[in-house]
């Protein structure tokens, strides 16, 4: 049995320490704000700004390809951000530019302004994503338990739901006032950056000397499956909208179940943390990804409220934690100082996949329907599931000098 490995300094009492939850349910604000508010309400807005600006599919899809390229650009630079101002300063850094971006969508109707400001939106949110992350897994192994980590990244639910409440009717009543409901998303992420700021002010000197390696190679079929559910998970966040008013379903169902897609990503380390504390990596990754494209297809088979129920409610209580047991993979098969570079490394794979995804999805969608992305999405995650199946355990060479171990299996 494998075992993820802890490190020395992380002392035995770490784990009793009050607030340790709280502080990283505040810290799951940067999720909040950069993924769930910053780029999958975006989903929510489309149909309005779509009709309003006149846009394609693909062009739609272009905006989050756009997103998806600032992430890209970011997640090369959170790895050199985090040694040389640390994880800390990067996370806060992301922070402010994802709320910035946010306002500035509201500028402006031009095509290129658009594409710009979401472009830089990526950019902030993978700071947010790497630096987070980092700080996260830093919690995890000081308190010997993955809930650090899934709350950080179940984060995003608490966006999802927010904007999932809020926009459909707003955007139902006055599309044209798309605009508003930008500034509105950038007030919700100046507020969380307010909040999470001193969440994430856990830097050691460790972490602010670190000169890891990147450790892809090792790991490349997990990184293999997480590039195809990059490609593919973004669709159905993008798109769902756009597919049920395809199909004349009324806002305040599309709001209800895009809110249920967020409590139940909320809800997620409920569910999860005893299997990813339990369970090897492979088996917890090949579960989340198989029950996502079982989610992906299920609107395809039938548009009723309790079809549609389910497949939000399943979507929502795994996607989020892909990208955590990614994490927690990394964590036990790599050392701490390689866990930046890496977890960047990772991060640049999530983002080319999330590049291309939206584009290709939304180009199908123009010659076929709208679900044709859930389709994609479905196809995609089913690859990643069978890719995952097949990663063998990993575990970290490292001195027993300097580390301990805790009865997680890998």
């Amino acid at each position: 049995m494998n075992r993820i490995p802890i490190p020395a300094e992380a002392g035995s009492g770490v784990r009793q320490a009050p607030g340790y939850r709280w502080t990283a349910v505040r810290l799951a604000l940067g999720t909040a704000s950069a993924l769930g508010i910053s780029r999958f309400a975006y989903g929510l807005l489309l149909p309005a700004m779509r009709t309003d600006l006149h846009w394609s599919l693909a062009q739609a899809g272009a905006l989050t390809t756009a997103n998806s390229a600032g992430y890209l650009l970011g997640a090369a630079l959170a790895g050199i951000a985090a040694r040389r101002w640390r994880p800390t300063v990067t996370f806060r850094l992301g922070m402010v530019i994802t709320a910035l971006a946010l306002a500035a969508t509201a500028v402006s109707s031009a095509y290129l302004a658009l594409l710009t400001a979401r472009t830089a939106a990526g950019i902030g949110g993978a700071l947010v994503f790497v630096a987070g992350g980092v700080i996260a897994s830093r919690r995890a192994a000081a308190v010997r338990s993955p809930a650090p980590i899934t709350i950080y990244f179940s984060g995003a639910g608490l966006g999802v739901a927010v904007s999932g409440a809020s926009l459909p009717g707003l955007m139902a009543h006055a599309p044209h006032d798309w605009p508003m409901a930008w500034i509105g998303l950038a007030a919700f992420a100046v507020l969380a950056t307010a909040a999470s700021w001193t969440a994430a002010d856990v830097d050691g000197p460790e972490l602010q000397a670190s000169a890891g390696r990147r450790r892809v190679r090792r790991l490349w079929r997990t990184a293999v499956a997480y590039l195809l559910f990059a490609g593919g998970y973004i669709a159905y966040v993008t798109f769902l909208s756009a597919a049920l008013s395809q199909e004349h379903t009324p806002t305040w169902q599309i709001s209800m179940l895009w809110t249920l897609l967020g409590i139940s990503a909320m809800a997620a380390p409920r569910v999860w943390d005893p299997l990813i504390g339990s369970w090897p990596p492979a088996r917890v990754l090949t579960a989340l990804l198989a029950l996502l494209a079982a989610a992906s297809i299920l609107p395809l088979v039938s548009s009723s409220k309790a079809v549609l129920a389910v497949s939000v409610l399943t979507y929502g209580a795994t996607f989020m934690t892909v990208p955590a047991a990614v994490t927690t993979t990394i964590r036990g098969a790599t050392r701490p100082e390689d866990w930046t570079p890496t977890l960047s490394a990772f991060t640049t794979v999530f983002a080319a996949g999330q590049t291309v995804g939206p584009w290709a999805a939304g180009a199908i969608a123009d010659h076929t329907s709208a679900g044709a992305t859930l389709a994609w999405t479905a196809a995609l995650c089913a690859s990643a599931a069978l890719v995952a199946a097949t990663q063998r355990p990993r575990t970290p060479a490292l001195d027993n000098s300097t580390t301990r171990t805790t009865g997680v299996d890998q």
